[in-house]
């Protein structure tokens, strides 16, 4: 090969490897762009937020996937994406795998969050106490006449065990018991919501931000699902939610978490009927 044709072909080489990390992706070259996934209850706030985000920040391009807080902090990990949303804490098998790819998740509280019992709209039980809760989704109690209800089969709707939503609901209401092998388990809130809608005798579990008027919310021991109950530490099952990074962000990334925080964001965080920090 020629001179010319050596010092073309370097350049050509040069010019893809430079466009290759210019597109980047989560820790690339490319700092206007962002990708966000993993848990379906902080994933209204994260979409609302990065609309406006990218409305005042054109140049920037902000994606946002849900899959469940397991999915988004093991996406995290294999540094697939940017900010790692999740409604539980990152656990230490997860930080030690992490830590053996050179990752370092630091943890971001972007909102409060009460885990809310739903049933079926038609069902005329409007309170349960944990330990009831309990009792049906371990397979203790299975119709709702044992708790003053109508002879009806109780069917049991949760979430899928990638979901944080599952872990925080296993650790404050079931105490580490497993769920009934019979419950239908769904990979998202809202799949938890319009199942429950739609089917006579159903109780489920979703984030305060997807009660819904087609749903009928719970009382739990005595204390109602609400912004008011969640800040004052009131109601039994609050819950931080988290949006992890790599180490502390920077960049666009850091302006994006910043943004979360903030009074504007935290407003939109309160408008998809989440609790705002502040």
């Amino acid at each position: 090969m020629s001179k010319f044709g050596k010092l073309l072909l370097a350049c050509f080489l040069v010019s893809c490897a430079v466009t290759s990390a210019y597109a980047g992706g989560p820790f690339g070259v490319d700092k206007r762009r962002v990708i966000i996934e993993g848990s379906t209850t902080v994933l209204p706030i994260a979409q609302a937020a990065a609309e406006t985000f990218m409305r005042q920040n054109q140049e920037t391009d902000v994606t946002v996937r849900g899959g469940g807080s397991g999915v988004g902090i093991a996406s995290l990990i294999d540094k697939n994406c940017d900010i790692a949303d999740s409604s539980r804490s990152i656990k230490e098998a997860e930080i030690e795998k992490a830590v053996g790819n050179g990752v370092s998740p630091k943890a971001h509280v972007v909102a409060m969050d009460g885990i809310c019992l739903i049933v079926n709209s038609s069902n005329p039980i409007s309170a349960l106490s944990r330990k009831q809760a309990s009792d049906i989704f371990t397979g203790k109690i299975s119709y709702w006449s044992d708790l003053g209800g109508k002879t009806e089969r109780i069917v049991a709707i949760s979430r899928d065990t990638s979901s944080g939503t599952f872990e925080a609901f296993g650790i404050l209401v079931l105490e580490g018991q497993k769920v009934r092998p019979d419950a239908l388990m769904q990979a998202s809130n809202q799949a938890v919501a319009s199942t429950v809608s739609r089917t006579p005798g159903a109780i489920g579990y979703v984030g305060l931000g997807y009660l819904t008027p087609e749903v009928k919310a719970l009382d739990i021991d005595g204390i109602k699902p609400s912004k008011e109950t969640v800040l004052s530490g009131q109601y039994p099952v609050g819950r931080p939610l988290f949006m992890y990074t790599n180490g502390v962000p920077d960049g666009v990334v850091r302006d994006f978490i910043d943004f979360i925080k903030s009074d504007e964001g935290q407003k939109i965080a309160n408008e998809q009927g989440f609790v705002a920090l502040k």
